[in-house]
This record gives C-alpha cells, sequence and structure tokens, in this order.
C-alpha cells in the first residue's frame, strides 16, 4: 500500500490510501487490472447483473426463446432478486436488433408525471426541489408496458413461461447477493419508512443477510396475474385501483386515469460515427445524446499518442464531458414539451466548435451551454444475444435504491421516485410539468460498423452513465482492450457540470478517480486545476457487453466485478 501525500487540492479527504483492490492475480493473458477472460460462445450470451437472471435467460433461449423473450423474463428476475435497483415499479428503455429485417428499433417506455399535480402545488408547500422519497416523487411506471410492446413486436414464447422464472424466485425464495445486501442493510437504517416497506423488505424487523433467503409471495401474485391477464391488468385493472387508493391514502397524486394513458413509444435511434464505429442512442427524455456530444468532441483528439489513464487523456475526457453536460442540463427532456436542438447538438460541425474552448494542458474555469451556436442513481443493464443474430440491449431503474419507498398494499414492488429529476424552477426545458416525461438518466447503447450490429452493451450508474459508455468506448477503440478489459480498467468520474434539475456547476470541478490511476496521473490533474477526489466503489456504474463477429458468427461477453451478474451463453 502506498500512502500519497498532497498539499492542495485535495476534495474532501486528508488523507488518501491508494490500494489495488480492483486488480486481479496475475493472469497469463489480459490487462492486469482485468478481474477474468471474455465469456465466448458461437450461438447464445447472457450478460445481466446477477447470476439467477443470467441462468433465467439462458433457459428461455434454450426453450426456444429468442433475445427479447430472454431479455424480459432475466429483468422480471432481477426485479425479484434486486428490488432496491429496479422492478415493475420503474421504467424502461431498450434497443432491439433484428436480425430479420437488419434494423435497429429504439423502444422509451418510461412514465409521465401525475396529470392532477401541478407546478403550483409544489411552490404552495414551499418546495424548491421535488423530494427524493415519498409520494411527490412517483411518476407512471413504465417497465410492464415495456415488457408487452417488445413481446408483441418481436416475443416468441407466451408471457406465461417467460415470467414463471420471477414467480418461483419470488414464491420460493432466493438467497441475497453480496450488493442487494449490502444496500438493504443500508436502507434499513433509514428513518420514517412506512409499514408496507418494511413488513415486505424489512421481514422480522430487519433487512435480510448476505445468503439469507428471502420470500416475497406478495410480488409472486402480481407478476401471476399480470402472466394471466396482461398488461392492462396491471394500468387499467385491479393494480391500478390499488396503487390509486394508495396514493391518495398517502398524500400522492398518481392515479388509475394516469396508469390507464400510460404507453411506451417506439422511437428512431440516433447516432455518430467514432473513428469508423457507428455508436446508437435514443432521443431525449434520455440523457443518450450526452455520449454522442462527447464522442464528437473526443474525436478531434489523437489518442493514439496519448497514453490509458494519463492526466492528458483524463484531462481531455473531462473536458469534453463538461461541455456535454452543460449542454444536457438545457437541453434535455420531454420532446412533447421542449424543443431540443437535437439534430443539432449531435452534429460534427457543432462539436468542432465546443471542442474550440477546450484548453489542452489547463482545466477550464466555467463553462456553459452553446446557445449562440444553436440557435437558426439505481437501475439494472442487460443485454442478451440469439442463435438468430437478435440482439436487445435493455436497461430499467427504480431510479434510487427502492424508489420513492412507496409500497403499494400486498402488491410486493416499490413505486420509482423518477420524478425526483424534474426541476422545479421555471424557464427549463425540464421544468415539472403534469403529463410530463421527466429528464431521465439510463441509457441502453449499441454499436454497429459498416451496417453490421457490433456490440451491445450499458453502463448503470444515474448521471455517471454517458462517462461510464464513452470511457468503455475509449477502452476498446483507442486504447485496444478486450470487452472485459474495458469494463474492468479504473473508471473516471467528475462532478460539476450543471445539472437537469437547475444546479449549476462551478469551475472546474472535482475529477473522481478509482484505484489504478498513477501518482503522477494525479499530480497532473491537480496542476491542471482540477479538485481530485475517491468516492464510495458504487459510484461507478456497472457494465454488461455483447459484441458480434459476425463473420465468424461468435458472441463476445463481459460482466462487471463491481456488481454480482455474470456473463454466460453457449
Amino acid at each position: 500500500m502506498k500512502q500519497l501525500r498532497f498539499t492542495r487540492k485535495i476534495f474532501s479527504i486528508s488523507l488518501i490510501v491508494f490500494c489495488n483492490y480492483g486488480l486481479a492475480q496475475d493472469r497469463l493473458t489480459g490487462k492486469p487490472f482485468a478481474t477474468r477472460s471474455v465469456v465466448i460462445t458461437q450461438h447464445t450470451m447472457a450478460c445481466t447483473s446477477h447470476p439467477l437472471a443470467t441462468a433465467a435467460a439462458l433457459d428461455v433461449l434454450r426453450k426456444g426463446g429468442n433475445a427479447i423473450d430472454a431479455a424480459i423474463a432475466a429483468n422480471a428476475v432481477l426485479g425479484v432478486v434486486e428490488p432496491e435497483m429496479n422492478g415493475i415499479g420503474g421504467d424502461l428503455f431498450a434497443m432491439v436488433y433484428d436480425a430479420k429485417s437488419s434494423r435497429l428499433f429504439g423502444l422509451n417506455s418510461s412514465g409521465r408525471s401525475p396529470g392532477h399535480l401541478t407546478l403550483a402545488e409544489f411552490k404552495s408547500r414551499g418546495l424548491t426541489s421535488i423530494p427524493q422519497t415519498g409520494p411527490l416523487a412517483v411518476s407512471a411506471p413504465g417497465c410492464v408496458d415495456g415488457w408487452y410492446e417488445l413481446h408483441n413486436r418481436f416475443g416468441h414464447l407466451p408471457m406465461s413461461e417467460i415470467l414463471s422464472y420471477a414467480i418461483n424466485y419470488a414464491k420460493d425464495g432466493f438467497p441475497l447477493a453480496d450488493e442487494a445486501a449490502y444496500y438493504w442493510a443500508k436502507t434499513g437504517e433509514a428513518t420514517g419508512l412506512d409499514h408496507n416497506f418494511t413488513s415486505l423488505y424489512l421481514p422480522d424487523g430487519h433487512a435480510p443477510k448476505r445468503g439469507e433467503i428471502f420470500k416475497n409471495p406478495q410480488l409472486a401474485n402480481t407478476l401471476e396475474k399480470i402472466a394471466i391477464y396482461g398488461r392492462d391488468y396491471f394500468y387499467k385493472g385491479e393494480i391500478a385501483k390499488v396503487i390509486d387508493g394508495f396514493m391518495k391514502q398517502n398524500g400522492g397524486f398518481l392515479s388509475s386515469e394516469d396508469l390507464g394513458e400510460q404507453k411506451a413509444t417506439w422511437v428512431e435511434p440516433l447516432s455518430t460515427n467514432y473513428r469508423g464505429y457507428d455508436v446508437w442512442e435514443l432521443p431525449p427524455n434520455s440523457q443518450g445524446i450526452a455520449v454522442l456530444q462527447m464522442l464528437n468532441i473526443l474525436e478531434g483528439f489523437d489518442f493514439s499518442k496519448i497514453p490509458f489513464g494519463s492526466a492528458q487523456h483524463i484531462h481531455l475526457f473531462v473536458e469534453a464531458k463538461r461541455l456535454a453536460y452543460e449542454d444536457r442540463a438545457k437541453y434535455y427532456a420531454d420532446m412533447d414539451f421542449a424543443k431540443v436542438p437535437v439534430a443539432r447538438l449531435i452534429s460534427k460541425k457543432y462539436a468542432d466548435a465546443r471542442r474550440f474552448l477546450i484548453d489542452s494542458v489547463r482545466a477550464s474555469a466555467n463553462l456553459s451551454s452553446g446557445d449562440s451556436l444553436l440557435d437558426g442513481g439505481e437501475t439494472v443493464y442487460l443485454t442478451i444475444a440469439d442463435n438468430d443474430g437478435n440482439m436487445i440491449s435493455l436497461i430499467q431503474s427504480n431510479f434510487s435504491v427502492f424508489g420513492s419507498r412507496m409500497v403499494p398494499d400486498n402488491l410486493g414492488f416499490v413505486l420509482q421516485n423518477r420524478g425526483r429529476l424534474f426541476t422545479l424552477s421555471e424557464g427549463f426545458n425540464n421544468t415539472y410539468a403534469p403529463h410530463k416525461r421527466p429528464f431521465h438518466t439510463i441509457i441502453p447503447a449499441f454499436v454497429t460498423r459498416n451496417g453490421k450490429p457490433f456490440m451491445s452493451f450499458g453502463v448503470m450508474g444515474g448521471g455517471f452513465q454517458p462517462l461510464g459508455q464513452v470511457e468503455v468506448l475509449m477502452n476498446m477503440i483507442d486504447f485496444g482492450m478486450n470487452e472485459q478489459e474495458a469494463g474492468d480498467a479504473p473508471r473516471i468520474d467528475h462532478h460539476g457540470s450543471s445539472e437537469p434539475t437547475g444546479e449549476q456547476g462551478h469551475g472546474a470541478g472535482t475529477i473522481f478517480l478509482e484505484s489504478g490511476f498513477s501518482e503522477e496521473t494525479i499530480r497532473g490533474l491537480i496542476d491542471m486545476g482540477y479538485q481530485v477526489g475517491f468516492q464510495e466503489p458504487g459510484n461507478y456504474g456497472g457494465y454488461q457487453c455483447i459484441r458480434v463477429d459476425t463473420q465468424r458468427k461468435v458472441y463476445f461477453g463481459a460482466s462487471d466485478p463491481r456488481k454480482d451478474g455474470m456473463a454466460a451463453g453457449y
């Protein structure tokens, strides 16, 4: 272990212990930070954040289901075994590569704000931001709607069979994994948890521990009814009535009317070309185009002459992020309510003008959105590929750990708190309004090359997700890493850019680094004008990836060691 002694601009710490906890044992092949080999298969691949979900996906594929069937099954299982991260009370986004048509489809299944909750209501309560938990943060859940949209268009097996894995784990129980146990315990220490939450998730008065069997018969019953009666049982039937009554009793506004109006939207994915690779994201209200903006800016620098992990690499990456995130704060929002100049934001011409603002040797003091040029928290990610070449990139979330912490009577799941990401300040694209989709952090990604599928991937982690995706792409394209190395490499986070809630960034902000970067790099960043800090490991996201070699018909799978997940196939 090595102690680093710095006397200036170290953020929130007086002593740093820098240890290589993220490094694997000596390996015959691969980078020294690689934790395992890439999984390589011929027929199918499933990469999720939990082994039980991966196993369910593979079983669906063996029974004749396709990648979309397997993804729905895996997502449903994740809602049972990782309820702190996701579930049917949350939202869903996906991209599907359909091998038959050789087309990429995008699905936005995020929910809208309650129709009877107004900005004036928040103002009357003296609120300047939407509370993190509780009824005011709840927006309509889009997950189940998303499942049925995907299944109606691409599915093969019946939903009763697809959801049977999740139903069985909820009914019979499952042993709690490491990360779930950690977050469960932290939430169990919180005050103000209501009876429905504690009776469901803190049985016998305590959070279940690692390896302890947890059962959720309420959720099993809910999923069984959804499997039998379909999406309308959730949005127009008994579940909608229960949610409506529960919200009214607890000071909430989400109604059965709001649920009945929920409808996922098929959208056209957007792309930019980065050094010969077409990177695809979904349009706002998601933050996906921040990835495209960052890549366009970074493409103007020659990273063949800039080593991975050097101060110059991190500086240019962070400056590109700062520029993109200023635009993200100003423009990204529900495009039914706001004019978002998407085509110009992701254009190469705009990137050229923004890149001009970067000083190659010094952090910029302040940056702003490109007005003059443009005028005239918690999540699961999974990806599946099948024997026919279909691939799906799917992300689903409650937003924060256990979302709003609101558990409707006897349904077995929490409602999301995605409404938290609206701003209550007037005049912003993302200012709160009824029937509006909030700014969204969760973003699935896809990459094609020469018109053929190349990679399906994603990085969990709230506002960090565009940073994580760009880091993975740079690691592979610019620095020559394989799929597992690209995800295992130490990561860079940055705080300080303006937020979609209206909070403004100040100065160069703070760079947070995972273990694995050198003292020389840290000193170089400080000399460039940055603050450098370290944060809890869970803030650097979690990654899953499938790359396809279409010529040899081989899949390469990777799963992030920061999570409990697994890549597997046959």
